[in-house]
């Protein structure tokens, strides 16, 4: 494999930072993961503007290069891949060991990528089944503390909620996503997912005015519904309506849309919704990419 680093493509092996660069030390970096298909970068302009905005949020506005695309253009040519994970990294870059940043910014640029199964009606899902979901007691971390909408290198709050689903899983296989709530037991998003769920009324997600990370599949979901005039309606939810929906999955770049099976054990499933969207969502991709 090669990736770009700092605007040259360079061997996985030879693909390093500084052990003083701050996105290492500090989490200070801002990052996007997206997928590629057909050789080209699904809802490019989306995840380039939330990039943008983190930089903004952690005060590199500037850092973001302009010839971003082109290099993820090259990473996927140098590794001969059509159908990939990309994943985009822009940190502030080395400087004084320090906790409070300088005012010159010479950014640490990454673009990596990796293989997966071709999408659209004739690929094939990235997940064998449906997720597995299990609310841990690992709250989301409030937007007045680390902006919610800011996608930076410090994942903590995700990973600590994955690490309590092993810790329950006791040497067992652990569930495959964590539900984590906000500090008022609202239903937020999953370590590495957003939430949807099915009711009489329609399709249910959690809102965006509570502490959580609004996913460009989330949106692509959201207008297919609308669409197609199914009622869609985001606000605050219990544990218990998700427990009492008729259907629920979860949505981000890499797995699309994966419905979840069971949520603490409790039987949900995938239903007639939940399979048409997925349906609309491959002939989208289908249509745009191949």
């Amino acid at each position: 494999m090669q990736y770009h680093v700092d605007g040259d493509l360079v061997p996985e092996d030879e693909a390093t930072v500084s052990v003083r660069d701050r996105g290492f030390m500090y989490g200070d970096a801002a990052f996007e993961t997206l997928r590629a298909y057909g050789g080209e970068p699904f809802r490019w302009d989306a995840h380039r503007e939330r990039l943008q905005r983190t930089a903004e949020t952690l005060g590199f506005a500037d850092a973001v290069p302009g010839d971003l695309r082109e290099r993820v253009d090259e990473t996927l040519a140098a590794n001969d891949l059509d159908e990939a994970y990309v994943r985009l990294s822009v940190t502030r870059g080395v400087q004084p060991g320090k906790l409070t940043p300088g005012g010159d910014v010479d950014p640490t640029v990454v673009v990596i990528c990796k293989g997966l199964p071709r999408g659209g009606l004739n690929g094939e899902c990235v997940w064998d089944e449906p997720a597995s979901v299990q609310t841990v007691r690992t709250r989301r971390i409030p937007s007045e503390a680390v902006p919610a909408d800011a996608k930076t290198h410090n994942y903590l709050n995700g990973i600590l909620g994955r690490l309590e689903l092993r810790k329950a899983a006791a040497g067992g296989e652990p569930a495959d996503e964590c539900l984590i709530r906000d500090t008022d037991g609202n239903l937020a998003e999953g370590a590495t997912s957003n939430l949807f769920f099915v009711t009489d009324n329609g399709l249910r997600t959690p809102s965006t005015d509570l502490d959580l990370l609004p996913g460009v599949t989330r949106d692509v979901v959201m207008d297919i519904a609308r669409g197609e005039e199914f009622p869609v309606e985001t606000g605050h939810y219990s544990l218990d309506a998700l427990r009492d929906a008729d259907e629920a999955f979860l949505t981000n770049s890499t797995w699309e849309i994966r419905p979840v099976s069971t949520v603490d054990g409790i039987s949900v499933g995938s239903g007639p919704m939940t399979k048409l969207l997925q349906r609309l969502f491959d002939e989208r991709i289908e249509e745009r990419h191949y």
